[in-house]
């Protein structure tokens, strides 16, 4: 007797809406691998990214049939504000630029097929997991652009993982804000005069971009310089001790999957030039690259010096043209609507709702303005007393 086959339920309002959440996210990706695509200088690279951006594609297209089935609308879906702005990056700052990010969210998102119905029996979740996996092993082979090696200068205070220089700046850009911020309403609050507010405003947001300036320019050519010395030391041990050097390539193309005499013959031809010997040992012993060595110092001190200085002008610059309580409220409203976009940018990198961390980074604004300005407001009184 024949087994009846039985018919999948219907999809219910939930599946439709997850199946448009899937096909926005897969408009994404590929819009944004095909940005990566265009501005890779590397072709075979390029050519990874398209693979990739002709994958999710075909995923678009898997969900876009599936709302159609189930009675829905599919329109032509235009990739979002998040990927837009991504986008933007890949274009002006190279593919490596946004490549960190990317990663992340790959990483995060490998097994979101793996629990939906719809994808059991395809490749899609296989296809989710690999990506994750080529770009990971891109984001660690990532050279030249503006990768974190390059922007070294914003990872000695914001290190946030994978070399993502893009979530550094909005994070430095914040500290200009809301620093600056701060000092104004606790000045505000001490009802000094307008003169004296502007002044200290300005004088606060110079003092504050060239500390953060000078911090970033010690921590990348302190780096440089450990980094020298680290390979000098190499440099030395191969003149002194070549034979143990050797030993140190065997074991690094044995970890590599080679056979140990494979491994040995391969030695014995690396460190009979020493460039390359110590290019090797140099990159795989000590894990750094000769050609990077942690970015430019001083490329690390203006980047801060901007960064700090575009997040400071939010509250500053309503105060060279306005006065009185004018420029004090003007300050303010700048700043909130500063910290809110902030927050929302953030979540480029997390994936959540931008309103919500925009309200979120205002109010964690707006309590350290409350906090400056009583604190100003007791100290006017006391002195004025």
């Amino acid at each position: 007797m024949p087994i009846p086959m039985v018919k999948p339920p219907a999809p219910s309002p939930a599946d439709i809406g997850r199946y448009r959440r899937n096909l926005q996210d897969e408009i994404d990706s590929a819009a944004i691998y095909t940005a990566m695509a265009d501005a890779e200088s590397k072709a075979e690279v390029a050519s990874l990214y398209r693979k990739l951006a002709d994958t999710e594609t075909r995923h678009a297209n898997f969900w876009r049939r599936h709302i159609q089935r189930a009675g829905g609308d599919a329109p032509e879906v235009r990739a979002s504000w998040r990927a837009r702005l991504m986008i933007w990056f890949a274009h002006r700052l190279g593919a490596n630029a946004v490549l960190p990010t990317v990663m992340q969210q790959e990483a995060s998102n490998r097994a979101v097929y793996d629990d939906q119905r719809e994808t059991g029996g395809t490749t899609m979740p296989a296809q989710e997991r690999s990506h994750a996996r080529l770009l990971a092993h891109l984001a660690d082979h990532a050279g030249g652009g503006w990768n974190g090696t390059r922007y070294a200068q914003l990872e000695g205070r914001h290190g946030v993982g994978g070399g993502n220089a893009l979530r550094a700046m909005v994070l430095g850009a914040n500290d200009g804000l809301v620093s600056m911020l701060s000092l104004v309403m606790g000045v505000a609050g001490a009802a000094f005069s307008s003169t004296a507010l502007l002044a200290t405003a300005a004088a606060g947001t110079l003092a504050g971009a060239c500390s953060m300036a000078m911090g970033e320019w010690i921590s990348v050519q302190s780096a440089r310089e450990l980094y020298q010395r680290q390979i000098a030391v190499e440099v030395d041990e191969l003149e002194q001790v070549p034979a143990e050097e050797k030993e140190e390539l065997v074991l690094i193309y044995r970890a590599k999957g080679f056979e140990p005499d494979e491994a040995r013959r391969i030695a014995e031809r690396m460190i009979d030039n020493k460039d390359t010997a110590l290019d090797t040992l140099v990159r795989e012993e000590l894990g750094l690259d000769p050609d990077e060595l942690g970015g430019s110092a001083l490329v690390a001190a203006a980047s801060s010096f901007c960064v700090f200085l575009l997040g400071a002008l939010f509250p500053v610059l309503p105060l060279f043209v306005l006065d009185g309580q004018a420029a004090v409220l003007a300050s303010a409203l700048s700043s909130g609507l500063g910290l809110f976009l902030i927050g929302a940018a953030i979540t480029v990198f997390t994936g959540a709702s931008a309103f919500w961390c925009g309200l979120r980074q205002l109010a964690i604004g707006a309590l350290a303005a409350a906090v400056t300005y009583g604190m100003g407001h007791l100290f006017g009184i006391a002195i004025g007393g």
